[in-house]
């Protein structure tokens, strides 16, 4: 064989090599060209990393609110009164209204406020005369006061003697105006009826009267006082179609 024509060979070789290291053979060829890859909708999403999707945000709870209470808020609720108490023997609270979204879960319908629960604190098993404020899930349906009615969609008792108030608070201060308006609170007490009605379903032993009322400057015997601008908010905007309760307790207790 003549130089040139060995050449020629060698050149003929030399190219199926590196064709066959390129493409690979038949029974491991991988694609060389984006026309040869299935279609992208086809291909599996990558396990971690990159192509891990990212989380569906979940509902938010009332803040500081745990499992077990937050169980014991009607499905039907869609507002809520949230009270957390400085801590178990603490005389304060900080209030706030929510409101329930479908999707977003309970978002703040009104701004914090500062309020006075019982001189004694919190109890979760509330007694008359414990100087303790109940620590629970209740619901929120009758209101009343010794002024008219701001414009509430609770039933309303207006009842300018039957809500006047004398004397003093646990700490001295004039109760004068405590009763300007106040939302009963349903805890041992019949509902639709008037705040000012007695009835005790649980005994006179537990307690009762427990309301939302105006602060008098001190702590109360076992109710909760906000300000009066407050109670004239709450008033306006809580809704007996939407199932109002008030969710109230220590912040230890709420957490549970």
């Amino acid at each position: 064989m003549t130089l040139p024509a060995a050449a020629a060979v060698l050149a003929a070789l030399a190219a199926s090599t590196l064709l066959t290291g390129c493409g690979g053979d038949a029974s491991g060829a991988q694609p060389s060209r984006v026309s040869e890859v299935a279609p992208l909708g086809t291909v599996p999403p990558q396990v971690g990393g990159a192509g891990k999707q990212a989380p569906v945000p979940q509902p938010a709870g009332l803040p500081g609110v745990g499992p077990r209470t937050l169980a014991g808020i009607p499905a039907d609720a869609q507002q809520a009164v949230l009270v957390t108490g400085a801590g178990r023997d603490a005389t304060t609270a900080k209030v706030t209204l929510f409101r329930h979204d479908p999707e977003a879960g309970w978002v703040p319908a009104g701004p914090v406020w500062t309020a006075h629960n019982a001189a004694h604190g919190w109890t979760a098993d509330h007694h008359t005369g414990d100087l303790r404020s109940p620590v629970g899930v209740f619901g929120l349906t009758d209101a009343g006061g010794r002024l008219a009615d701001p414009g509430t969609r609770l039933t309303y008792d207006h009842a300018p003697i039957g809500f006047t108030v004398h004397g003093t608070g646990v700490d001295g201060e004039p109760l004068r105006g405590a009763f300007d308006y106040v939302i009963a609170i349903n805890y041992n007490r019949q509902p639709g009826t008037s705040p000012r009605d007695w009835t005790r379903p649980l005994g006179q032993s537990r307690g009762g009267g427990i309301w939302l009322h105006v602060d008098h400057g001190g702590p109360t015997e076992g109710c909760v006082s906000l300000p009066p601008e407050a109670m004239r908010t709450l008033l306006r905007d809580l809704d007996p179609a939407r199932h109002p309760v008030v969710v109230m307790g220590d912040a230890a207790s709420l957490a549970r």
